[in-house]
């Protein structure tokens, strides 16, 4: 990591395997991969091994704009951490079992088009889906 990094984290009321399954598996990706309702994710591709690659391919509802957003698996810890690579920056998740849940920290690399608290609220809006998707998922499959 730069010098300079973002982290975001939330904590998810789900067991480690399930926080960990809906963050690597693409159906699931599909469903909490965007920061706001007016964007969507159609489709991602996971090979979840160290120099695996991944793309999800995000786009406004409104057919606005889209991009990919893809990388490199640098370092897998099943259940416990995964780094890459993306664009020249790097990132890193970590997931952290506790008596709440599961803590999910994302530090990355900022990048220099958008300021930083701009870059830090988007991607606490896509934890904070992801973190909506899992426990609701986790709510039906109880209920």
């Amino acid at each position: 990591m730069t010098a300079q990094t973002i982290t975001v984290e939330t904590t998810v009321n789900a067991p480690v395997e399930r926080v960990w399954n809906a963050y690597t598996t693409p159906d699931d990706i599909m469903q909490w991969n965007s920061a706001s309702d007016d964007w969507h994710t159609p489709s991602a591709t996971v090979d979840l091994r160290e120099g695996g690659l991944f793309r999800s391919r995000m786009e406004a509802r409104d057919g606005s704009m889209s991009f990919d957003f893809e990388g490199i698996y640098t370092k897998i810890e099943s259940h416990s951490l995964i780094e890459y690579e993306f664009g020249g920056r790097r990132a890193k998740v970590e997931f952290s079992p506790g008596e709440t849940g599961v803590r999910v920290g994302v530090t990355f690399d900022p990048e220099t088009e958008y300021p930083l608290e701009q870059q830090r609220d988007g991607w606490q809006a896509i934890l904070d889906s992801f973190k909506r998707h899992v426990e609701n998922a986790s709510e039906q499959a109880a209920a």
